[in-house]
């Protein structure tokens, strides 16, 4: 299997030369001054915007995953340079930019995560994963680091956006889909798109059920969108964005190494016992208009609410109610300085949120006695501007900065008989200045270079402040430079994105469990470095054929630590390659085997005592495309049915008896059909 995956690495050493004329398709996720002309209009215009950064972005047209099975992030973020997103369990994926959130023990920390430019992360910076699907975006938008200033905040990872579809952006007017398979596995979806004059619709709706391969893994998920339009002009328009999703998924539970190797299908003895699970209801509404001033001058603002609802039966049962709410404003300008070419853009957020949160003791699922009741209130503001200025033809010099602040208010209350509960009320406040400077330069044919400096600030959330009857715990906000520099392009058949970078952080957020029935623990620590590539390369081999490549090094370290001096970072593999060798026949059909190789499996531990498994898996996909609008996939994953380790859970010192290790699916088949009329 090995010699395979190395195999189809080596064929970008082959001197194959691209046949004339051979056909583009849309699928690339690299960003380039000139976008593919066969890119719809949408996706080509987003990919010009995002070439004017000057750093590291990625754009993922719907296109890239549509003929095979997304039912999560990890799916939709397979081919995205520098986008570690590997499932856990059901729909909870860890997501990591360079080092970002590495020590999580549950969703996400340290990226935003958006949806039309609106967070999906609570106003502390919590963000969830779970609530996105994948079938209502048209396209998304990777943000590598300090490159989502756009987004007003200052985090490592920076931000992943992901678009819905308009009536008029929207490549059909009517779809429906099928998916099923592996695992007990049936997903339906419903999609209209309609433009009518001044107005456009779409609405979409999706339905999935699943057992799951490993037991306690059953699946029952709705969602439901609309994005309703009315046009003013050119570049004017108000916008009425509603999203919902019902989720409710079991817990299997991370494994210790023996019971992997044993049976890694089976579930945690205690998740089992206990009904682990987690629903969540959520409802998320915007209001939103892009107004073209002049030539020179565009603005969007609007308005969002966000209102959750989580019934999470683990330890215990966590029973909480949150509500967020906030308001944003950007305005981009281009036009001359001082007789030269510039364009920036300054805008500003304000995130409220409140979320009340009850404990139970868990009865196998079902809420026993009351343990705690706590009130947890956040805020943010983030005040943000970038420019270009043109020195010469081709190059720009880059400069920019936000300014934010955020607080944490808490109340808790002693609850009768439950002697671990306090009466407290407690709060902390963080602000912050983050500049940034680049370089953008663009040859005549489009390939470009670029280079930036970059200041990042993540305040703790309250999980990571962890209360106690004295207050918070002493975590302090974590602070970075990150340095990136980078190539991008296409010439001839060759599409590149290549990226250098360092960053060097100061009290790093690290996380580690305890034991499987107490939540992790958060630690500041010393100095740590974040160093790596992010590479993606497509070749158009000759006509039909096409190799996509994607390859990170990700080498994340303590620096000089006191306990644990310059161990490796859990978590992320050192070394993530992928590669896909698709083929597209004219007359509509196409095939495409694919590998994931991680030739030395990551750390599970700070002490640096215990690796994961390194693994290499094979996997097929197959479609065609029928006349009058019927698409059919195959898509066979594990094709070898090896048994690897998608995921790990970091403790301090791994033990045999540490459950940290969280298996990755076994070989499946699914089968997909998608009408459109």
């Amino acid at each position: 299997m090995k010699l395979l995956l190395c195999a189809s690495a080596g064929l970008c050493a082959l001197a194959v030369p691209a046949v004339a004329g051979a056909q583009t398709t849309v699928d690339s996720v690299i960003v380039t001054a000139r976008p593919d002309p066969e890119d719809p209009a949408v996706v080509a215009g987003a990919r010009r915007d995002l070439s004017e950064t000057p750093g590291a972005v990625s754009v993922i047209a719907a296109e890239a995953y549509e003929d095979r099975l997304a039912l999560a992030l990890d799916d939709m973020l397979r081919d995205a340079p520098g986008v570690f997103a590997q499932k856990k369990w059901g729909g909870d994926i860890r997501i990591s930019i360079r080092g970002s959130g590495l020590g999580n023990a549950n969703h996400n920390r340290g990226l935003l995560l958006a949806q039309d430019g609106l967070p999906l992360n609570e106003a502390d910076g919590y963000g969830d994963s779970q609530i996105a699907d994948p079938l209502i975006t048209r396209y998304a938008e990777v943000y590598r680091g300090g490159n989502a200033l756009r987004f007003g905040g200052a985090l490592l990872g920076g931000a992943i956006n992901m678009v819905t579809p308009t009536g008029e952006t929207a490549p059909f007017d009517n779809r429906i889909r099928i998916d099923g398979g592996a695992f007990g596995l049936l997903r339906e979806h419903a999609a209209m798109a309609r433009q009518t004059g001044a107005w456009d619709v779409f609405a979409a709706a999706t339905n999935q059920t699943g057992q799951g391969e490993r037991s306690q893994s059953q699946q029952n998920i709705q969602f439901g969108s609309l994005n309703l339009g009315r046009s003013f002009g050119e570049d004017r328009e108000v916008r009425l964005i509603l999203n919902g999703g019902n989720i409710k998924q079991e817990i299997p539970g991370a494994l210790t190494r023996v019971q992997f190797e044993t049976d890694p299908k089976h579930a945690s003895a205690g998740n089992v016992a206990r009904d682990y699970a987690r629903d969540l209801r959520s409802l998320r509404g915007s209001l939103r208009t892009r107004w073209r001033l002049n030539e020179s001058a565009v603005v969007e603002a609007g308005a969002y609410v966000i209102w959750k609802e989580l019934d999470h039966p683990i330890f215990q049962v966590i029973d909480q109610e949150s509500r967020n709410y906030g308001l944003f404003a950007r305005l981009d300008w281009q036009g001359e300085v001082a007789g030269l070419r510039a364009d920036g853009y300054a805008g500003a957020w304000l995130r409220e949120g409140d979320l009340d949160s009850h404990l139970y003791v868990n009865r196998q699922g079902a809420r026993g006695a009351l343990t705690s009741v706590a009130f947890q209130n956040a805020a943010a503001r983030d005040i943000f501007a970038e420019g270009r200025l043109f020195v010469t033809d081709r190059l720009a010099l880059v400069g920019g900065a936000t300014w934010g602040a955020a607080e944490r208010d808490y109340r808790s209350f002693a609850v009768p008989g439950q002697p671990m509960t306090f009466n407290l009320s407690t709060g902390k406040d963080f602000d912050w200045f983050a500049p940034r400077a680049g370089l953008l330069w663009e040859a005549p044919d489009g390939a470009q270079l670029f280079a930036n400096l970059t200041r990042s600030v993540e305040p703790p959330n309250f999980g990571a402040l962890s209360p106690s009857g004295a207050g918070f715990s002493p975590v302090e906000a974590q602070e970075a430079w990150t340095a990136e520099a980078g190539a991008r392009g296409r010439r001839g058949a060759l599409t590149w994105d290549v990226t250098l970078y360092r960053a060097e952080l100061d009290r790093e957020l690290l996380m580690f469990s305890v034991d499987n029935d107490h939540p992790a623990s958060t630690f500041n620590a010393d100095e740590t470095v974040h160093q790596g590539l992010e590479a993606a390369l497509d070749w158009r081999l000759a006509t039909g054929w096409r190799l996509r490549q994607t390859y990170a090094w990700s080498d994340f370290r303590f620096d000089g630590d006191a306990q644990y001096g310059d161990n490796r970072l859990p978590i992320v593999p050192e070394h993530l390659y992928r590669a896909e060798l698709r083929y597209d026949h004219p007359a509509g059909w196409f095939a495409a085997p694919s590998a994931e190789w991680v030739p030395e499996g990551p750390w599970v531990d700070f002490a640096n005592t215990v690796r994961a498994p390194d693994y290499a898996i094979a996997n097929l996909n197959l479609g065609w495309t029928a006349p009058r609008g019927v698409t059919v996939f195959l898509d066979i994953r594990n094709l070898t049915d090896e048994a690897y380790v998608s995921n790990v859970q970091p403790v301090t010192t791994a033990s045999p008896a540490s459950a940290v290790y969280w298996p990755g699916d076994g070989r499946s088949i699914f089968a997909g059909l998608t009408v459109e009329f």
